[in-house]
């Protein structure tokens, strides 16, 4: 089984892993310099460091290597510690490299207007795979995009019938209309992205739930929906409402809790419900993805 052909196909899933390299021998040790193990995310390990108690603490360093997503320098010395004496060893020092091995992020982006345009832009730049879904060959083809992973320019329903959206996958809705998002969220909500946000004004985002609670889908089920979509920085333009949609995308990679929960608790179906009365002028982020 090949290391590296493993590695890949750990990404492609949209897995996480950490991988173990020996950069360093003094002396006798039970494998060689530059010796490499793989520990995917379930634990399972391809290749090998040498076994025994200095594999084991790997791993455990491999696996906190990969929730951190921080590399770190392990050292043993074999010849001080009597828990390494396996029976196997001669003796000596190594030094046992951990670094992360992080899945591809994408980032599908349903629509293909300014709003959309300038997302692609945005999340290209700051290193996610983008792919753009829109039912118009007109708005999405590549010269719109020409770095798109994937361009998908047919029905909504035909393309999200083929998109198998993992832990690492990020849903942007900015269509041009209210139906055509609903269709997208309706299919969102039942995926396990790891992020699902929606454009709208909050009274928009409230008749959506709506509708949808009326097809059986609970109140429980829109909690990590990010609707209105973006950290709220008062943007107007499609570029500055891109910036914001980025961000936040960023945060929810990141784990930033400390930003995302009150905007969670904010965006809550009761917390729109409380305050769609006020909201006749709508924000920022209630333009179209037109």
């Amino acid at each position: 089984m090949d290391l590296y052909e493993q590695l890949v196909e750990l990404r492609r899933q949209g897995r996480r892993g950490a991988l173990a390299t020996i950069i360093n021998v003094r002396g006798s040790i039970p494998s060689f310099n530059t010796a490499k193990m793989l520990v995917r995310d379930d634990g399972s390990i391809v290749g090998t460091i040498g076994g025994g108690c200095v594999e084991a603490e790997v791993w455990q360093a491999a696996r906190e290597v990969m929730e951190q997503e921080k590399p770190r320098t392990l050292t043993f010395n074999l010849n001080q510690n009597p828990r390494y004496d396996t029976g196997l060893v001669c003796g000596g020092t190594l030094e046992v490299y951990v670094e992360p091995v992080m899945p591809i992020s994408h980032v599908y982006v349903f629509g293909a207007g300014h709003v959309a345009a300038s997302v692609y832009k945005m999340a290209r730049l700051a290193g996610f795979d983008v792919s753009v879904v829109d039912d118009r060959e007109a708005y999405a083809n590549r010269e719109r995009f020409p770095d798109a992973r994937e361009i998908i320019a047919e029905d909504f329903e035909q393309a999200m019938a083929r998109i198998t959206p993992n832990e690492s996958t990020y849903l942007v809705i900015v269509t041009r209309g209210h139906r055509d998002d609903m269709r997208v969220l309706r299919w969102a909500i039942g995926t396990s992205a790891h992020y699902i946000g929606m454009i709208g004004s909050k009274r928009k985002v409230l008749s959506i739930y709506k509708e949808l609670e009326k097809e059986g889908f609970t109140p429980e089920q829109f909690q990590r929906v990010m609707a209105p979509i973006g950290l709220e920085i008062g943007a107007v333009t499609p570029e500055e409402i891109a910036i914001s949609i980025v961000a936040e995308i960023i945060a929810a990679k990141r784990n930033a809790e400390g930003t995302l929960a009150h905007k969670r608790y904010s965006r809550s179906r009761a917390a729109l419900e409380e305050t769609s009365q006020a909201d006749h002028k709508g924000s920022a982020s209630s333009s179209t993805g037109e």
